[in-house]
């Protein structure tokens, strides 16, 4: 019998040993800008989520700022890269598969910006759907070569506290 597929659901809810703090190597520290010794947090898929969640219409964050909240959270020097990355994409699929089945209070994903204010081709629909979503709250979004950005984001950034 195969086995079946987590719905993006499941994976949100899925939290495994998460979050747990783990201590940098020399290198990692040296790569993430910290000193040797530092720690960094491991998040779970449901912290990721209840960061993006935290975004009032209107107004954007990024990965970096909720990596910056979630180390703050845990008393970390940083937050995984990979896993709030993964996470966010993850909490992107969940709030689409919950407004499917009729759910109204889904994350705002799309007020979840890679760094420095870009789109993220990876969330449902892509670049093209998360622009449409961010100018329907009057956040304009321009092209910036093949990237798609929203110019004045910093301005705009949600307090994530």
């Amino acid at each position: 019998m195969p086995k079946r597929r987590k719905s993006w659901q499941e994976k949100l809810h899925d939290s495994k040993d998460l979050p747990k703090v783990v201590e940098l190597s020399e290198a990692q520290a040296r790569r993430a800008g910290a000193v040797p010794g530092a720690t960094m947090v491991v998040p779970s898929p449901l912290e990721v989520d209840e960061a993006m969640r935290k975004v009032p219409e209107g107004r954007v964050t990024t990965i970096n700022e909720i990596r910056r909240y979630l180390a703050q959270k845990h008393g970390t020097a940083v937050a995984c890269p990979m896993t709030t990355g993964i996470f966010a994409w993850i909490a992107a699929e969940a709030a689409e598969e919950a407004a499917a089945a009729g759910q109204t209070d889904t994350t705002p994903y799309w007020r979840t910006l890679k760094g420095k204010g870009e789109l993220n081709p990876k969330y449902p629909g892509g670049v093209e759907r998360q622009r449409r979503l961010l100018e329907a709250e009057g956040i304009p979004v321009v092209q910036k070569g093949k990237r798609w950005v929203v110019p004045d984001y910093q301005e705009r950034l949600a307090a994530l506290v």
